[in-house]
């Protein structure tokens, strides 16, 4: 946890060294991005263990936007670039269901062994398809 004179340090940095906050921006177009709904999803494919993580990677991804938000001094992610938040906000109805069918595949595949080699070649052509509907963090 970052105390409160932590925070103000950090932001102080944020605002005054390029790099940090270029690289600020890049996590926070990253959280954007995140979907915790299609990551339950993905987490409940590795049984218990999935059901033991997800919860602490949820709770992980709260912190880390709040304090992304009061370091930035923003209500909401990408609040400062509306076309990126537009940009995802339209492309999520296309790159949500090909994870969510990527799920259903990732399930059938084990099934066999992972030995069906069309539902290998689906999964490859799903894995594609999200990377280039997310461009950069697929």
């Amino acid at each position: 946890a970052v105390d409160e004179h932590g925070e103000e340090r950090v932001g102080e940095m944020v605002r005054e060294w390029t790099f940090l906050r270029t690289l600020m921006d890049d996590a926070e177009m990253v959280l954007a991005k995140s979907d915790l709904g299609i990551a339950a999803r993905y987490a409940a494919l590795a049984g218990e263990v999935g059901e033991r993580l997800f919860p602490r990677i949820e709770a992980e991804h709260r912190l880390v936007v709040d304090l992304m938000l009061r370091l930035k001094g923003a209500e909401g992610l990408l609040e400062g670039d509306p076309t990126l938040r537009r940009s995802i906000r339209l492309r999520n109805p296309y790159v949500d269901p090909m994870s969510e069918l990527q799920v259903d595949l990732l399930r059938r595949w084990r099934r066999t062994d992972r030995k069906d080699e069309e539902l290998y070649r689906a999964l490859l052509a799903t894995a594609h398809g999200i990377a280039e509907g997310l461009q950069n963090t697929g």
